[in-house]
């Protein structure tokens, strides 16, 4: 008895991208979406364009989430970075066939690309419980007390994402808010969302709880204003942001005290350094005295 080939008889099964908020992927609230095309102009995908409403839900999943990552021990939120990159190492053709197709490369320049975000997690994930040796410490004073400073994490964090690299760029801007603690609301690149949005998978299948990192995609503009003006929103990365919006959301900003990181010339293939894990990073200092032992005034 022949087998039929069915081959040619088969239907495309189209990827219907969603929003990642709170561990969950839902459709943007609006029900509106907005097409993601190639560098060649090539329809792609519909991918959801969020509403002010969408990045509401993200902080409430951001705040909620922050309690529980920020007491996790250093040494736990390194092992589920390193979890998330041995996920994206499993996905890897798929996010080199989105870096290819987003930024209008090779396969072969995707993959070095794709190839470098994934070694940048595993060195985000390798500083989570260094950076405190390396930003802490005891501080000399004048006086019978001991002195020690040690970094915590900001809090609620909104992370613009590069608009033109939309992978590399992308992970060098998240994974040092997640490192020392802190939770993201993260705005993919407007122009490139896919492999954000495929990020959101693959975060939602690792140990990651949900709520840590938060997925928009959209209107840039649309989407960062509300959050720039949000009470319940600590800092802001405005890498993703041109000079005109930039300034707005620092104004914006302004007004609960948030901490700004300004947009800058950055190369993303190069070694990034520290400046992003202690740009979210608040410092606790504490006094405490050291005691006197016997008659001879001798301390501890």
């Amino acid at each position: 008895m022949s087998t039929v080939d069915r081959t040619n008889e088969r239907l495309s099964v189209f990827k219907t991208y969603k929003l990642y908020v709170g561990g969950k992927f839902p459709r943007s609230e609006s029900g509106r979406v907005y097409e993601v095309t190639d560098s060649k102009g090539k329809w792609l995908a519909n991918a959801p364009q969020s509403s002010r409403k969408d990045a509401r839900d993200a902080v409430v999943a951001a705040r909620k989430a922050f309690g529980g990552w920020s007491g996790a021990t250093a040494y736990n939120r390194g092992q589920i970075l390193y979890r998330i990159a041995e996920m994206l190492e499993g996905r890897k053709d798929q996010f080199v066939r989105e870096v290819a197709d987003a930024e209008g490369l090779s396969k072969s320049k995707a993959s070095v690309i794709v190839d470098a975000a994934i070694d940048r997690w595993v060195w985000y994930a390798g500083w989570t419980d260094k950076i405190a040796q390396v930003v802490g410490g005891a501080n000399p004073v004048a006086g019978p007390y001991f002195n020690l400073s040690s970094p915590e994490p900001t809090g609620v964090v909104t992370v613009l994402a590069p608009q033109e690299s939309s992978f590399l760029g992308l992970i060098s801007v998240v994974a040092p808010v997640i490192a020392t603690g802190n939770t993201a609301i993260v705005i993919a690149s407007e122009k490139s969302p896919l492999p954000a949005l495929s990020l959101g998978e693959v975060l939602a299948t690792s140990d990651l709880p949900g709520g840590v990192v938060n997925v928009l995609s959209g209107k840039t503009a649309e989407i960062a204003t509300p959050l720039a003006a949000h009470q319940d929103v600590n800092a802001i990365d405005l890498a993703g942001a041109d000079d005109v919006l930039a300034k707005e959301l620092e104004i914006a900003a302004a007004d609960n005290l948030k901490r700004v990181l300004r947009p800058q010339p950055v190369d993303y293939a190069e070694t990034p350094g520290i400046d992003r894990l202690t740009a979210f990073l608040e410092t606790k200092t504490v006094w405490h005295p050291t005691g006197s032992l016997g008659a001879g005034g001798s301390s501890y």
